[in-house]
């Protein structure tokens, strides 16, 4: 199996087991639940919102129209993993030409036993990683220069491979969690540690900080809050218990006092931010589910806030508009998805598992244009994730990124190392680039210049 295909494996290990079934799924995560007395989430009733043979199409009367996006605008500093606290950047002012201007690695690339899982971030002229195993590195963001480097890997066998996590910026401080079990505070300008916190659960995700206290989401569906003086704990919400899932996990979204998380439980939540009472839940499953591959319910993309409404796409087969103050669907649509989406203007965009781009109408859910990215990839030879199998040699389908709306171009990676620029209001492709690896992590942009994060632990930026 190629190296390219293991990392497509680790994020999205449903995709090459479907035909075996989720408890395989459950059996090959590394990190399995150990559930204790009181761990386990109550039984809660699961609303299916949309039919499951429902289908997505352009709509007849938005073929061909035009749509409001607001203009271009430079952006300084990226401190969540989603940009900012509510996940929602709007159209950034970067790119150009799209050629790259430098690359430079990091550290552990993605392997059998690592992963890079971290989106970078960015503040005061410098961009944040980490590694496939916990090493955090600040650099230069005009030349990639390192500025420093921590190991923060454990000396524990308990946690002698791990992997997962991600970093956030707050207040002059990067803050990090990890899949090797802690949390922990550094001088964004030094690197050196201020405080390092042991957790029960392995973190997958990178943390959202907000208001003092630092919000992350456990493997065990499990929404955690610290103090980012001490990284002393504060409050827990124990979203459903999930016997499968995908080995990736997402960042909650913050809007002034309210946080919202999304779980491998399919559960989209919304609590407030001082003491973690719940104030809705939603479901995002379809009515029916007829394969293993729909059970996992999981939403691996960040939920994202823009003008009063959520959005966020679960790998059940939903994407959804969310009412931010009531929790009501204001929309759904049969769309599955791992990667999060990006609203601007009149539209959303989506990148849904198949590969499909999707330009969507915010306020009533119609279709302006689908984009294909997939078509006529992995067909000629078939088959799963790369594998050979008998005389017959299976070539996967490419997994795409997260998008960027930068400069009129809608802007995706994928895990073959391809990067595609769209014209965000036809769908059209205009530029196609070769990376040189793979990518599972969106790009962000700080001054007028796009950075990725690939498979590889290779910097790239393109100008």
């Amino acid at each position: 199996m190629t190296l390219r295909s293991r990392t497509g494996l680790a994020l999205l290990l449903t995709a090459a087991l479907a035909a075996s079934g989720c408890s395989t799924i459950s059996r090959l995560n590394p990190f399995p639940k150990k559930e204790a007395p009181g761990e386990v989430a109550s039984e809660g009733e699961r609303i299916a919102i949309i039919a499951f043979d429902q289908k997505v199409e352009v709509a007849e009367g938005l073929k061909g129209a035009d749509f409001f996006l607001p203009d271009p605008a430079p952006v300084t500093e990226w401190t969540m993993p989603g940009g900012t606290l509510e996940n929602s950047v709007g159209h950034v002012a970067a790119g150009g030409a799209l050629q790259v201007a430098w690359k430079r690695g990091f550290g552990q690339k993605s392997d059998r036993g690592a992963h890079v899982t971290a989106p970078p971030v960015a503040a005061n002229g410098k961009i944040f990683v980490m590694d496939g195993e916990a090493t955090v590195s600040a650099h230069d963001a005009q030349s990639g220069a390192e500025v420093w480097k921590v190991n923060l890997r454990p000396d524990s066998k308990r946690d002698k491979e791990a992997f997962g996590g991600g970093i956030a910026i707050a207040d002059g401080k990067l803050y990090v969690a990890s899949g090797y079990r802690f949390i922990a505070q550094l001088n964004a300008d030094t690197g050196a540690v201020g405080w390092k916190v042991p957790t029960e659960q392995p973190i997958h995700a990178a943390p959202t900080v907000s208001g003092g206290r630092l919000f992350v989401v456990a493997v065990d569906n499990t929404l955690l809050s610290y103090n980012t003086a001490d990284g002393m704990p504060s409050w827990t919400y124990q979203a459903l218990s999930e016997s499968s899932r995908i080995l990736g996990a997402s960042s909650p979204a913050v809007s002034g006092d309210t946080v919202v998380a999304a779980f491998g439980s399919g559960e989209l939540v919304a609590l407030r931010t001082a003491n973690g009472n719940d104030l809705w839940n939603e479901a995002l499953s379809r009515a029916s589910r007829n394969n293993a591959l729909s059970e996992i319910r999981d939403i691996p993309g960040r939920p994202v806030i823009f003008q009063g409404d959520v959005f966020a796409v679960s790998h059940s087969g939903v994407f959804a508009a969310t009412d931010l103050r009531t929790g009501q669907a204001r929309w759904t649509l049969p769309i599955t998805g791992i990667t999060t989406p990006w609203p601007a203007g009149d539209v959303v965009y989506v990148v849904d598992k198949a590969g499909q781009v999707i330009c969507v109408a915010r306020e009533s859910g119609q279709i302006y244009w689908i984009r294909d990215l997939g078509e006529g990839r992995g067909k000629a030879k078939g088959g799963l994730m790369g594998l050979s199998l008998g005389r017959k040699k299976y070539v996967s389908k490419p997994i795409w990124s997260s998008p960027i709306l930068a400069s009129g171009k809608l802007i995706t990676a994928s895990s073959q190392g391809e990067l595609v620029a769209l014209n965000a209001k036809t769908g059209v492709v205009e530029k196609t680039l070769n990376l040189g690896s793979g990518v599972l992590l969106g790009p962000i942009s700080i001054n007028n210049t796009i950075y990725i994060a690939t498979d590889e632990a290779q910097l790239i930026a393109l100008r």
